[in-house]
């Protein structure tokens, strides 16, 4: 696992461009975009501590999915409009994650994003049920927490 340090990646940022497919009729991002925004900004998260989802899946028979979710759209995006999806971990638990998403345009916050995961077994009898966060994982992601205290939740500081 290819692991960069938390002082070099304290949060991840993912930059979306807003495409005509992203819209509805007015031009206005449709909401649940939002969310596929947020998977890839997790995703990316994850890649850039050196955890590959595949490998994952494939060598531990394990796969992170979303317990809970708590949007807030303050905002709206649209057509053309150059994001940014700022992803922190502020929470590892033995089985869970919790995390901050915010959309941002031009550093002000479009949508704030609240999730927990869950990591699963993906087959065998366990299918469907908790499993702990794997060492070598856990080992990535716990040093982002230590970075952020407190309600401290304002990613253009970071």
């Amino acid at each position: 696992m290819n692991k960069m340090s938390s002082t070099q990646q304290a949060h991840n940022v993912l930059p979306v461009r807003i495409y005509y497919e992203d819209t509805d009729a007015g031009g206005i991002v449709y909401y649940a975009n939002y969310l596929r925004y947020a998977e890839r900004g997790r995703t990316e998260l994850l890649r850039s501590l050196g955890v590959e989802k595949l490998a994952l899946m494939e060598r531990e028979q394990l796969a992170f999915a979303v317990r809970g979710c708590n949007v807030e759209y303050l905002l709206p995006a649209r057509l053309d409009d150059a994001l940014e999806v700022h992803t922190r971990v502020l929470n590892v638990g033995g089985a869970s994650l919790h995390l901050d998403q915010r959309v941002l345009r031009d550093g002000e916050t479009l949508t704030e994003i609240d999730i927990r995961l869950v990591c699963m077994h993906i087959n065998g009898p366990l299918m469907g049920r908790p499993s702990r966060i794997p060492t070598e994982v856990r080992s990535v992601l716990e040093p982002l927490c230590e970075i952020f205290t407190g309600n401290n939740l304002d990613v253009t500081k970071s």
